[in-house]
């Protein structure tokens, strides 16, 4: 009989009726290191117990900064099978962020992941409450090894963990995890094993048959690489993570995984590199690549004989090579954080690599929709999935509830009340629309819309969506709040721009040089306007502005997810801003 999940370390139990030689495994300086399914539950029990044996138990506070490794997921369920929460911490959080959350959250330990972190957190722990105690994964001078609390749990069987594990409810609180968000204080957001245990249920639609190994990159401190983790258990998939964003191609070779989570912005970088390559081809093979690219873009999910017979051919001349390069075996690529640009979806799903997009937040557990095989439609972020209810507002924005919406932010009723209604609907503060009336369309950010001088509303991410298309451009943000016309900050691809500038013979020693370069902005400029037919006047991007250095989570300029911190970035570059503006002074803006 298999075992019942209603909390999230039941997981365990479950895993054990069909176990594995390689359970959990991550790749640590170029080295596999390999948990069985019984070895990673024995480590947990033992943590467990060395928790206990700290003081912690239930309602305790435990900390993980670390990037993804198996340890971090032992530390997971050690302390949510003993009812702590669990308070995961980006490992690239600002020092502040860090203090504020300790105290916030009130942490007893805390799990660094190297001396890297170590050395981030110490200095912080000293401001906060010196007491805090600090465990490293990996060994290093002056901090004391997790083993340690290891060797504590296994000397002391005589702690009965389910004495624990029985007076755990599912609408217990399973972890505080803080949005970085892209403005303000950190809000500590509470989820309840029951948000993640339903959660991972009824989102396992998206995970169909032959998936058995997972590969992970997106850090596990957000609630989409985590929940994406607990699915893979729920579905007796393997989960490997990769060593780091520099390895990934390496190590998808190695693993070759039936599917991985990502952001839209790295499949657009796997794209882009791609068509680099296929304009390096000279004759026919250059001829048969771009054949079969027009083709894919036209890719239906109820194409016709003809079609499917040309497309077959594609996959054997062309689109092969493409499965090879992400390890050959894929069967399901998830996408989540940000929208993900519709042609690029029909490219991947041509290419027999179909992308499922979800939609979601960290108050939601974190999917409220997904797309998936039987219920998928481009452009929308697919259908809502069971227990959960979607409604549009009358101002467009989504409202949702049902078993996913979180219990509150942690210390924070005022804004809990702000955010869920009196009839329990949770207000996402995205615009929105259903289509057919069960595939949901994201259109924009409520909080980024913005409105031009001339009144005109602009829905900013829809416009930089449709930008970034351009193999040229790399990032985009949209702007022209109170403006005559809207404008962008461009951070090019530099790669395809360096390429395309050798070919026409333009010199430069700098990306602050090339930017500056006559050419260049002429290229740019019909980049632009090409992406805006279509758009109206009003909200074409007129004025535009390059900049040199792309936007990064340890710059400031993007969060966790990769999302657009639109005002810092708009600090950040007040002066060239103004300078759009002021050159532009006498343009007309359009009726």
């Amino acid at each position: 009989m298999a075992a019942e999940i209603t909390r999230v370390f039941d997981l365990l139990k479950f895993s054990l009726e069909q176990p594995k030689a390689e359970f959990i495994s991550g790749k640590i300086k170029g080295k596999w290191l390999n948990y069985s399914t019984q070895d990673f539950c024995n480590a947990v029990d033992y943590l467990s117990r060395g928790l206990i044996k700290q003081g912690i138990g239930k309602g305790g506070r435990v900390a993980v900064m670390s990037h993804n490794r198996p340890e971090w997921n032992i530390a997971d369920f050690a302390a949510n099978q003993i009812g702590a929460y669990q308070i995961p911490l980006y490992p690239t959080l600002a020092e502040h962020d860090i203090q504020f959350i300790l105290k916030d959250a009130e942490i007893s330990i805390i799990f660094v992941a190297d001396e890297e972190i170590y050395k981030k957190v110490k200095p912080c722990v000293d401001v906060v409450n010196p007491s805090i105690k600090i465990y490293s994964f990996s060994e290093i001078d002056g901090a004391e090894s997790w083993t340690n609390l290891l060797e504590d749990g296994k000397a002391s069987s005589e702690i009965n963990l389910d004495e624990y594990r029985d007076k755990i409810e599912p609408e217990d609180i399973l972890t505080l995890i803080y949005t970085s968000g892209t403005t303000g204080t950190p809000k500590g957001v509470m989820l309840t094993h029951h948000n993640l245990v339903a959660n991972f249920v009824n989102s396992a639609v998206v995970m169909p048959e032959g998936v058995h190994k997972g590969l992970s990159f997106l850090p596990l401190s957000h609630i989409f690489e985590r929940m994406i983790i607990y699915l893979y258990l729920f579905n007796h998939t393997a989960v490997y993570y990769a060593e780091s964003m520099d390895t990934i191609v390496a190590d998808i070779q190695q693993v070759k995984p039936n599917a991985f989570s990502t952001v839209p912005r790295l499949l657009e970088k796997v794209y882009d590199k791609i068509m680099e390559k296929g304009k390096s081809l000279t004759g026919i093979k250059k001829g048969i690549f771009f054949w079969s690219v027009a083709l894919a873009e036209k890719y239906t999910l109820d194409a016709g004989a003809w079609y499917n017979f040309k497309l077959g051919i594609a996959r054997k001349l062309v689109f092969k090579k493409w499965q090879e390069a992400l390890g050959g075996e894929i069967v399901v690529i998830v996408s989540g954080g940000a929208a993900l640009n519709p042609r690029l979806a029909r490219i991947f799903w041509a290419a027999g690599m179909p992308v499922f997009e979800g939609y979601g937040l960290t108050e939601t557990s974190p999917v409220i929709t997904v797309n998936h095989f039987g219920g998928t439609m481009f452009g929308s972020v697919g259908e809502v999935i069971k227990g959960v209810e979607v409604k549009i507002a009358q101002d467009g924005e989504v409202l949702t509830r049902g078993h996913q919406v979180m219990k509150g932010y942690y210390n924070r009723p005022d804004l809990t009340d702000e955010a869920i209604d009196k009839e329990g609907w949770f207000h996402t503060g995205d615009i929105g629309e259903l289509v057919e009336g069960r595939f949901l369309r994201i259109t924009d950010r409520k909080k980024e819309m913005f409105k031009t001088a001339g009144g005109k509303y602009i829905a900013p991410q829809m416009l930089e969506n449709k930008y970034k298309e351009s193999i040229f451009i790399e990032q985009i943000m949209v702007l022209g709040e109170n403006r005559k016309f809207p404008s962008a900050l461009i951070v090019p691809n530099f790669e395809t721009l360096k390429t395309w500038a050798g070919r026409k013979g333009i010199t430069f020693t700098t990306n602050d040089e090339i930017i500056k370069n006559e050419q260049v902005l002429t290229k740019y400029t019909e980049v632009i306007e090409a992406a805006s037919v279509g758009f109206g006047k009003w909200e074409q991007v007129k004025r535009f502005a390059l900049l040199p250095k792309e936007w990064s989570i340890d710059g400031g300029e993007l969060t966790p997810k990769l999302s657009l911190k639109r005002k810092v970035i708009t600090e950040k570059n007040n002066a060239v801003i103004e300078k759009i503006y002021k050159d532009a002074e006498n343009y007309k803006a359009p009726n």
